[in-house]
């Protein structure tokens, strides 16, 4: 009798799995406490001692140091649900591990992987169908739905105090760069999020312009204010020439030495003069990295000019610029005309904290696009809001991909465990096993949710089950009252979008981490 011995190792492949499902489970643990409006903050020390307080999934899981394949699925898993609906990220990964969770026990009764996987992928694509049956539909002319939205995103996270103000303002701003008609979906790099630190969140406010947070280059700064702007972008620098190569001109007479000041002089009075001369009166120069873009000489001849000036504009603000005022970046002098000017009603330096930032407003509507300019005592205090409004403005999008609502609060999670069960008993065989161990997977959210807020959550998870049992679709975890009441009526809403891509996306991955029974470590 041949030996097959060899190819009976039966024993890795489950090592592996049981190892992959401890790794990427001890990821989801990670985040699971900062989940809902009770979930605590993460502070993150950086390598460079900079630390960042923040309670927002990616942003934690980006920032851990995640050594094993697996949980690095659960760390590229956020990033997707980040990117899909902005929102959700913690709910994500706390969905995938609880899954996870749920396939070590079916392994463990001997169920095989792929059995687990056919059986989830069909679990997954009835629950995104009851999520849209419970869902409400959403017009985007409601702007009172649309604010809810946005409240219950921002009431996760560390300004949960400042939403009244923040919430509009990612409402307004997103209106402001679509056709709600048309629009069926929103680029937010139409939306500038501009960090200042000084003052409080309150001074937090939506501009329609743009804002410069280096202000004027203050030796030029003649004056500071400049109604009907014409406003100039040139990639050029204002400065004396340099070759291309290192090298030394040595003067041995003064006559030599004020030859070369004065032809210096008139070359930079030229590139000055042909500015004016285009009828150019405010001037933004993009940030050099060759030589100096422009130098004291110059700004003092445009002073004189009556030039109001800018430098150091970032090349990635360069296309915001353009598309904001209308103007066209000029990349030589010969091709510096009044054509290529944008316009602005006004660009006035004002003081902001301990320094000064320009505005320009007014643009007369000639491109969608806003600047969100963010205000605080610190920098992580700025840091977590401008994460916090990016969470904001992705819920308004998602509403704007996909009309529909449903209720937060756990509410959802649990009418889909609900309805799977009583499809379980339906179904037979092995599936009706799978299907029953994924509808309660789904219960860790409001489980997590009641044990974030300090209640007993086997209790609370047994009453909201019978609730929902007699029909009362959108009964949910009240955090802050601490029971179980109507979560629509409490204003706790979330984009369908959200709900459907977390479902999907814990699922996919959770299928994939399945399918491997073995690691090949490979030298590159």
């Amino acid at each position: 009798m041949p030996d097959n011995r060899t190819f009976q190792d039966r024993e890795k492949p489950s090592a592996i799995r049981a190892s992959n499902i401890s790794a990427a489970k001890s990821v989801a643990d990670a985040v699971r406490t900062s989940l809902g409006p009770r979930g605590m903050d993460k502070m993150i020390q950086a390598s460079n001692g900079e630390v960042t307080v923040t309670n927002d999934g990616a942003t934690i899981l980006k920032q851990m140091k995640v050594l094993h394949p697996a949980a690095s699925m659960l760390v590229e898993l956020s990033k997707a649900q980040d990117v899909e609906a902005g929102d959700g990220t913690t709910t994500v990964v706390v969905l995938a591990g609880s899954l996870l969770d749920a396939c070590q026990k079916l392994l463990d009764k001997g169920i095989h992987p792929t059995t687990i996987s056919d059986s989830f992928q069909r679990a997954a694509k009835k629950a995104v169908e009851i999520l849209a049956s419970m869902s409400v539909p959403l017009e985007l002319s409601d702007r009172e739905s649309m604010l809810k939205s946005a409240t219950t995103s921002l009431n996760s996270k560390v300004v949960s105090q400042n939403s009244p103000l923040l919430a509009p303002m990612a409402v307004d701003a997103v209106m402001r760069v679509i056709d709600p008609a048309t629009a069926t979906n929103v680029d937010l790099r139409d939306i500038k999020v501009i960090q200042k630190v000084g003052g409080t969140l309150e001074d937090t406010e939506l501009i329609d312009g743009l804002v410069f947070t280096q202000g004027l280059a203050h030796k030029a700064a003649a004056n500071t204010r400049q109604e009907k702007a014409k406003i100039g972008l040139i990639q050029f620098q204002i400065s004396p020439p340099k070759t291309q190569m290192d090298n030394n001109i040595i003067v041995s007479d003064y006559t030599h030495m004020d030859r070369v000041l004065r032809e210096e002089k008139e070359y930079i009075l030229n590139i000055c003069k042909q500015i004016k001369k285009a009828g150019c009166n405010v001037l933004l120069i993009q940030k050099s990295i060759l030589r100096d873009a422009i130098n004291d000489l110059a700004l003092h001849f445009l002073s004189k000019l009556k030039i109001m000036v800018v430098t150091n504009v970032e090349r990635e603000d360069i296309e915001f610029v353009c598309k904001t005022i209308g103007c066209r970046p000029v990349a030589s002098l010969d091709h510096f005309t009044a054509e290529t000017l944008g316009y602005a009603d006004l660009v006035e330096e004002v003081s902001a904290g301990d320094g000064r930032i320009l505005k320009v407003t007014g643009t007369g509507g000639v491109a969608k696009t806003v600047t969100l300019l963010v205000r605080g005592s610190n920098k992580m205090v700025v840091g977590e809001a401008d994460r916090s409004l990016h969470d904001a403005l992705c819920v308004i999008r998602c509403l704007v991909k996909k009309r529909a609502l449903i209720a937060g609060g756990g509410a959802p999670e649990i009418e889909m465990s609900l309805r799977l069960m009583e499809h379980a008993n339906e179904l037979t065989g092995m599936d009706s096993y799978c299907v029953r161990a994924y509808a309660e997977a789904l219960e860790v959210i409001p489980l997590t949710l009641a044990e974030n807020a300090g209640l007993n959550p086997i209790a609370v998870v047994t009453e909201l089950r019978n609730k929902h049992a007699q029909g009362a679709k959108t009964a949910g975890i009240n955090v802050k009252k601490g029971k179980i009441t109507d979560i629509l009526e409490e204003n706790v809403v979330q984009p369908l979008l959200v709900s459907t891509s977390a479902i999907q996306l814990a699922t996919e991955t959770v299928r994939s981490l399945m399918k491997i029974d073995d690691i090949v470590t490979v030298q590159r």
